[in-house]
């Protein structure tokens, strides 16, 4: 899968695409990630990419000539390319949204700064808009960071287990149970005995129950849209009632 992504700060990402899971990807040639520097597309001896607002008011706004002339430069995918603006008048990015996106085969990120781009950017080049969240960040570098992370691990090959993905956290709608490792007992407080008892459907069961547990106490609103077994509902009903 092939990432392109525009932005103002290319060195921001120059940590994140060599370090762990996503960096082996790269390494594998499973994920293929390309910065293009927007500023490299400004005219002129300043090379200005942003100006005051029409209109009036505090900010500036990214000009659309260097970041349209930046899009016209990469080379698209023969079966299709999804341009995504990131800004936080987007839809929120979900994981639903991250499993769509790992079927497309080159994702173009734009990443917005200041007051944002230049509305005939958004109307005329972009097929999506996404927000990591309800709050303000600089500019869109760290929510494409986040997407590009989310999207390349559902990328067939770059966990190590088949079924990781399917287990984390959001995948069913729920959180994820709780986990251990070595050694049993740390300062005093043991593993669950039923993760050590070998019985696979007490396990099954355990972990399902703490799963729909931990969501009910901390995300409740998940539940009203997550996809529940009859088996769930009963589990919950139990759970209320505690």
């Amino acid at each position: 899968m092939r990432f392109d992504i525009l932005t103002l700060f290319p060195g921001l990402f120059s940590s994140s695409l060599k370090e762990s899971i996503l960096g082996r990807a790269v390494t594998k040639g499973l994920v293929d990630i390309r910065l293009t520097d927007i500023r490299s597309f400004a005219r002129g001896p300043h090379k200005v990419t942003d100006d005051r607002p029409y209109g009036g008011g505090n900010g500036m706004v990214m000009k659309a000539g260097p970041i349209v002339r930046a899009l016209e430069s990469i080379e698209r995918h023969p079966e299709g390319s999804l341009v995504v603006l990131l800004t936080p008048q987007g839809k929120p990015f979900a994981q639903k949204t991250a499993w769509e996106l790992s079927r497309e085969k080159h994702l173009v990120l734009i990443c917005g700064r200041y007051e944002g781009v230049d509305e005939r950017v958004r109307t005329r080049m972009v097929d999506m808009e996404l927000s990591i969240g309800d709050y303000v960040l600089s500019g869109g570098e760290l929510g494409a960071m986040v997407l590009v992370d989310a999207v390349s691990r559902l990328v067939p090959g770059v966990l190590g287990g088949e079924g990781s993905a399917q287990e984390d956290s959001f995948e069913d709608g729920l959180l994820e149970y709780p986990q251990y490792t070595r050694p049993r007992v740390f300062r005093d407080e043991e593993v669950p005995e039923v993760l050590l008892s070998g019985d696979h459907e007490k396990i099954r069961l355990w972990r399902r129950t703490e799963s729909l547990k931990r969501t009910l106490q901390r995300r409740p609103d998940l539940l009203k849209k997550a996809d529940l077994r009859e088996e769930d509902k009963v589990i919950l009903a139990r759970l209320e009632q505690e």
